[in-house]
């Protein structure tokens, strides 16, 4: 059975980018963990977060001042940090709201391999530190899960039911849907999004394309 789910797992082909966009480093002058090939910002920090599965991510937070929201962004398939961090900027300064990213279990400088359950305990961690670092309650955070990241989204908004709201960007109905045009969901499959998402509470908003050429 575990041996059936991992293939499936594998056609769904977890793409990090290879080599990262980025690497860490710590400056010396304040003792901040830093990416380097990014412009250092003050209203940036770059941490690393432990998950249950044993993993340690990379995450990034952005303040802004005038935010009163917080956005978790959980980035699509063949991306990273690195590459997602202008757009993401610029995200958090025209909405505005501050913003945590991170990236998924083997990809970036995050440790371990991608797979469907280190995703859930990623978005997990990328949660627990919004609400025990910066201090963020479940009814002033949007979570918003971009392809691939609708996986992880989904299955936290599942389990808090006092969320602002659920932003979906070119979601995916499940692994398997993502392959075949199947009518029902099959023990095996993973990312069972259209299963779960009549289980989220708060408002949701789904944009979507007619063809994603990436996941």
């Amino acid at each position: 059975m575990g041996a059936v789910k991992s293939s499936m797992a594998s056609k769904f082909a977890f793409c990090p980018p290879k080599p990262p966009s980025y690497g860490l480093a710590v400056d010396e002058s304040t003792g901040r963990l830093t990416m380097s090939g990014m412009a250092s910002r003050e209203n940036v920090d770059i941490l690393k977060l432990c998950t249950k599965r044993g993993n340690e991510i990379v995450a990034m937070y952005m303040r802004n001042p005038a935010a009163t929201l917080t956005l978790l962004y959980s980035h699509g398939n063949a991306a990273d940090l690195g590459q997602m961090y202008e757009l993401l900027s610029e995200l958090s300064v025209h909405l505005p709201v501050n913003l945590l990213t991170y990236d998924y279990s083997g990809y970036g400088k995050s440790t371990g391999k991608p797979s469907e359950h280190n995703t859930y305990a990623d978005i997990e961690a990328a949660y627990r530190c919004l609400e025990e670092i910066y201090g963020v309650k479940e009814e002033d955070v949007i979570l918003y899960g971009q392809s691939l990241g609708s996986g992880p989204t989904i299955d936290l908004a599942v389990r808090l039911s006092r969320l602002r709201a659920v932003v979906l960007h070119s979601a995916i109905l499940s692994g398997l849907r993502v392959l075949y045009p199947v009518k029902r969901t099959y023990w095996f499959d993973i990312f069972k999004n259209i299963d779960k998402i009549p289980q989220v509470k708060c408002p949701v908003l789904v944009i979507h394309v007619s063809i994603s050429p990436i996941l």
